[in-house]
Order: C-alpha cells, then structure tokens, then sequence
C-alpha cells in the first residue's frame, strides 16, 4: 500500500508539474492511463507507459523544451532590430531664480565701457519641453541576416529536442530491459533455491529409511546456504536497476516499481505475442522494421532521422548566416530619424505646457549613413573563424556519419548473434529442463545420485540464465538499432505535436 501511495503522489506531481504535459494534452491522457493501470495492478507498468512518462517527465526533455521556447524569444529580438523605435519624453524646469548671464554693457550702449559686464536674467518661471522620436532601420546587414538567422536557431533547438527525446525513450528502454533481466535474475535464483529445499525434504525423507547416507543431507544444505547470497545479490541487482528506471522516467529514485514483462517466455522472431505481459514488449519492438542487412539507401534514411545529424545540418546552416553576418559589417548602416517636439515657457503659477501663445512645435527628418572604413583586423578576423568554425562542423558530421554507421553495422551483428543461437538456446532450455526432471525421477527412486542431480540442477539453471539472456540482448541491441538508424518509438508522434504547439502559441 505504501508503494501505491507513493507512485500515486509520484505521478500527481508529475501530471500537475511537467512542462511537458502542460503542452499538449495526448501526453497527460497517455500519462492518466499509465495513473489508472497502476491503481488497478499497484506498482506495474508496462513499457509503452513507461517511454510516455519519462518523454513527459524526464528532465532533459523539460531543458530542450524551455530551450525551444528561449529560441521563441530571441526570434522575437531579432525582429525587434529591423523593426521601428518610437519613444516620446516630456520634461518640466521651474526655475526658482532665473538664470543670469553677464553681457558686455556696449550691448546695450555704444557709448559704453567694453569691459564692464551687465547682468542680465534670460528665462522664465516654468520650462515645458516634450515630444515623440521615431527611428527606423532602413539598411543593416547585420539586423536583416540576424532575422533569418533567428528563425535557423529556433529549427537548431527543434531538432535538439528530437535528438533528445530520442536518447530519453532508448535510455528508458535500456533501463526497463534491465529490470527485467534482474527480474529475471531474481526469478530463476529463487527457483533455483525452492528446488534444492525441495530435493533436499525429499532426502532428508531417505536419509530418515536408511535410502542415502547424511553427507547427501549435507551437500544439499551446503548448496542451500550458498545459493543464498546469491539471491540476496541478484535482489539488490534489481534495486538498483529499478532505481535508474525511475531516473530515467524523471520520477523520484524511492519509489516502488514493478515492470511488465516476462523474458523466459518471450519469442523474438514471433510478430505477436499471446501472453498479455509481452504484449507492450513485442509492440515496441516491432515499431521501427528490421533490417539486417545496410544499404545505401538504409544510410540515406538513417542520416535523414537521426537527432544529433539533423542537429549538425542546421548548425552548419547558422554557421553560414553567421559568415554573412560578419561580411555585412563591411555595408553601410542606413537609419531614418523624425523627432516631433513640443516646448513651452511661462511665468508666474504653472499651466500645464502654457497657452497656445506659450507654446512652439518643431519637426525633424533625418537620414543617417554611417561607413565603417577601419577598424583594424577584427572583421576579417571573425570572418575567418566562422569559415574555420564550419569546417570544424563538417568534420563533425562526417565523423557522426560514420559512427552511426558503425552502430547500424554492430547493432545489426548482435541481433543477427541472437538470431542464430536462438534455435540451441531454446533447445538446451527443453533438454535441460528434462533432464533435471529424469535425474530427479531416478535420484526419488534410488537408481541415481545426488551429484546427478546437481549437475542437472546446475545446467538448468544455466540455461535459463541463457535464455533469458539472449532475450535481454536482443532487445538492448534492438533498441540500440532504432537509435542508430533514427527511428525511435514514439518520438515522432510525440515531438512533432510539441513543436507545432510551441509554433501556435
């Protein structure tokens, strides 16, 4: 109880905090399911539910959406460069003594002395002066390729919440596919541990008629105690792997979670499944088509998919704009002025900007050019590093190129490495689970041994483990191929309403 609790209030903080789910309502319907489904089987999920929590949750997902919504706004700047100023200002002076300026008094009179100054006061008691100024930007390189420039770096952090949220759901599949092959673990050691206390009341019983000997008692119980720790470290294996699950799903590491999924009895070629706890495994998987063997044409696709290349693309298209912006500033700067001004001077008690007799009205037009000619060699020293700064980008795309088709290439082995041990693995699991039940069957009526026992007990085991295995990687390598080739679950349909939502708003 206290773990449904706590994945409730988990979940709660989740639907009523997350950016997210705030942004278009399919992830909160996805995410009241996944709500619903646990209260009806406390603590389970599945691992549809679990990419559409941590798509909504996870907290890169959250930065690359606010990163998306910053882009919003510095489109919104860069507009603000071409687009007109207008700012107005009113001023009031009251001059508690009037100004005094001295004037040669031959000013006033010819016949007077030169040097001999008279005070004279200039002004009046109340001073108005206000007016409206209007700037507008008729020519700038900067400004203009700033604009198209800004709308590129909005695509740039579109494209970094793809490549984002394809890291988030193979990230959560690879941690769920790790609970389950903890699970599993856990699963097969106790098993393994209820068939020994089960061999060993059988023996005990023939210990007791004088059938078996006691250090045949002991071999069991020395098997008991060691399998033991083991399955203390395979649930604390578990732990741990739920705990990188709930991280990777953006909830807290504390709570209680149970996966749906049961590798043992998962068919990796089979396109269906009839066990309802596979069923959310096998839709995943068969989400993005399999194909072992690359292509160009696979390549093309793949380099047309993936995040971080579509993400490298844009940034060599800002690079470009960044070049032409460091060419503009050898162009002139074209800006037109028109001011429109007010003043007004009275005496005696203030009237708010005088009577009409009291006021004058000016206007202003201006066209301004201004020429850089010189400044040193910063400008064509920018030019150069943005050209050296695309190349660097170049570079970098030609190695992610290559290393996404180095991954497609090792993705592709390890499935095609699965596919052919898939056939012995089943075969060992039937033959051992057999034999066990043959040594058994013998050892219960006094013509086999205990060691026999043992060592079908042993390679049993071992082929469960196998097995089990072989599922696990198969569905990591499965994973690790939607990411290389840029098909990953769910982050089309979830990204693209995202950013149309963010282009609406």
């Amino acid at each position: 109880m206290r773990s449904t609790k706590l994945i409730k209030i988990g979940l709660l903080f989740m639907l009523s905090l997350s950016l997210a789910g705030t942004v278009f309502g399919q992830q909160q319907d996805t995410l009241q399911s996944a709500f619903k489904q646990i209260e009806e089987e406390p603590g389970a999920i599945s691992l549809d539910q679990a990419i559409q929590i941590s798509l909504a949750n996870n907290t890169e997902i959250k930065r690359s959406l606010l990163s998306v919504r910053d882009a919003d706004q510095q489109v919104r700047t860069a507009w603000s460069n071409v687009m007109p100023e207008i700012t107005s200002s009113a001023n009031y002076t009251r001059n508690l003594e009037i100004p005094v300026n001295f004037i040669p008094e031959v000013v006033f009179d010819p016949a007077g002395d030169p040097d001999n100054l008279v005070p004279v006061a200039f002004g009046t008691d109340n001073n108005w002066q206000g007016g409206f100024t209007v700037s507008q930007t008729l020519f700038n390189g900067q400004a203009f390729v700033g604009v198209s420039t800004s709308s590129l770096f909005k695509t740039a952090q579109s494209e970094g919440l793809r490549a984002t949220a394809q890291g988030i759901v193979t990230q959560t599949r690879m941690a769920y596919y790790q609970v389950l092959i903890a699970k599993e673990q856990v699963r097969l050691q106790q098993s393994r541990l209820e068939r020994i206390k089960e061999n060993l009341e059988d023996t005990k019983k023939s210990y007791e008629q004088g059938l078996v000997d006691e250090y045949a008692v002991m071999q069991l119980e020395v098997q008991l105690e060691n399998i033991k720790p083991e399955l203390t470290s395979a649930e604390f294996s578990q732990k741990e792997a739920v705990r990188n699950l709930l991280d990777a799903m953006g909830l807290p590491v504390s709570l209680s979670l149970n996966v749906k999924g049961d590798l043992s009895d998962f068919d990796i070629q089979a396109p269906n499944t009839s066990k309802e706890e596979n069923k959310a495994l096998k839709k995943v998987d068969r989400m993005t088509p399999l194909s072992l063997e690359s292509d160009s044409t696979l390549l093309e696709r793949a380099f047309d998919m993936r995040g971080d290349l579509r993400v490298l693309d844009v940034r060599q298209q800002l690079q470009e704009k960044q070049i032409k912006a460091q060419k503009s500033k050898y162009l002139p700067s074209i800006v037109a002025n028109y001011n429109l001004q007010w003043s007004a001077a009275q005496a005696g008690t203030p009237v708010f900007f005088g009577s009409e007799r009291q006021r004058a009205r000016s206007q202003t037009f201006m066209i301004g050019v201004q020429l850089p000619i010189f400044q040193g060699f910063q400008r064509d020293a920018a030019i150069q590093q943005a050209q050296i700064q695309k190349k660097d980008l170049q570079l970098q795309e030609y190695q992610t190129k290559r290393n996404a088709e180095s991954e497609i290439t090792s993705a592709e082995e390890s499935i095609k490495e699965v596919f052919e041990v898939e056939t012995a693995r089943k075969r060992a699991l039937d033959l051992a689970q057999e034999g066990y039940d043959r040594a058994l069957k013998r050892y219960q009526a006094g013509l086999g041994s205990q060691q026999e026992v043992t060592d079908a007990e042993l390679q049993l085991r071992e082929a469960e483990v196998g097995y089990a295995q072989m599922v696990f990687n198969y569905l990591a390598a499965k994973a690790q191929y939607d990411q290389a080739v840029g098909e990953v679950p769910f982050v089309e349909k979830n990204v693209e309403p995202i950013k149309e939502k963010i282009e609406l708003e």
